[in-house]
């Protein structure tokens, strides 16, 4: 069943998200004449075009102008009316808005790298799944401290897999053998027996060169990272409008401050804590 406004209030939302198949946003709202009204080319929130909220280039000259300005001449387009405040054919019919996240899911085969953050993305949802602990800072930070340190301990294993088989399984075991080294031809440069006298048969110039594997596996993670931090979390929070008591800024007040400096309730869920989609500390 829809979900219906009270009389007086603004028509609700009706949120509709498409399955794995995917689909497009004319489709999910029956009406060819869609506009998106947040995201990008990867997910976005669609509306009908009569839905819409109005847009900065539909406001007449002269609106965001102090008091005393003129009035906005008379032949000018008159900005296209938001669907919340509009008078609608049903009064409690709610706006429906789609979202499309196909794009999430389809790419090249290089997609199956972000495999590689996983575990990392588990260690992030043990941190925000902490369980409510009002007037206890010290076990919060103990716990913060130990989510923190099993992600440091999941790197650290994961370099010291990648360093057991570049440099002790490759670099010093089997290019120290004839057996191995005489069957890998991609092997002979570095094993003496096979290339007897080469500058990189040394074991230390060896091991040297097998420890780009694990550097350059460092690299990836902190690209990977880093590009989903770019794509999908790069969004400061807003500015916070209200205090922690919910109650609006002064109006003598200048500018308002960044919702990561308002303070933020302690029984605040984690959701709706302003720094939970930014990514980074703040």
């Amino acid at each position: 069943p829809r979900v219906q406004s009270a009389p007086g209030e603004q028509p609700a939302l009706e949120l509709l998200v498409h399955g794995v198949g995917g689909t497009t946003p004319a489709e999910m709202l029956d009406d060819p004449h869609t506009v998106r009204v947040a995201g990008d080319d990867t997910a976005a929130l669609y509306r009908r075009a009569k839905d819409a909220p109005p847009r900065e280039e539909d406001a007449p000259p002269g609106e965001h102008a102090p008091p005393h300005a003129d009035a906005p001449p008379h032949d000018a387009a008159p900005p296209r009316e938001d669907a919340s405040r509009a008078p609608r054919p049903e009064a409690d019919a709610p706006v429906q808005e789609a979202y499309v996240w196909c794009n999430l899911t389809s790419g090249d085969a290089s997609r199956a790298l972000w495999l590689l953050l996983l575990p990392f993305m588990v260690v992030n949802l043990a941190h925000w799944m902490r369980p409510r602990a009002l007037r206890r800072p010290r076990l919060v930070r103990l716990y913060g401290a130990l989510v923190r340190l099993l992600g440091l301990s999941l790197t650290v294993l994961l370099v010291a897999a990648a360093c057991e088989v570049a440099l002790d399984l490759t670099a010093w075991q089997c290019a120290g053998t004839a057996a191995c080294a005489e069957g890998r031809a991609w092997l002979g440069f570095l094993s003496p027996h096979t290339s007897p006298g080469d500058w990189w048969t040394q074991p230390g110039r060896r091991l040297a060169l097998a420890a780009l594997v694990p550097a350059a596996l460092v690299l990836l993670l902190w690209f990977l990272a880093h590009k989903t931090w770019s794509a999908y979390e790069n969004q400061r929070p807003l500015p916070a409008s209200t205090d922690d008591t919910g109650s609006a800024p002064d109006a003598g007040a200048t500018a308002t401050a960044p919702a990561h400096e308002a303070k933020v309730p302690r029984d605040t869920p984690a959701l709706a804590r302003p720094g939970f989609w930014y990514g980074r500390r703040i």
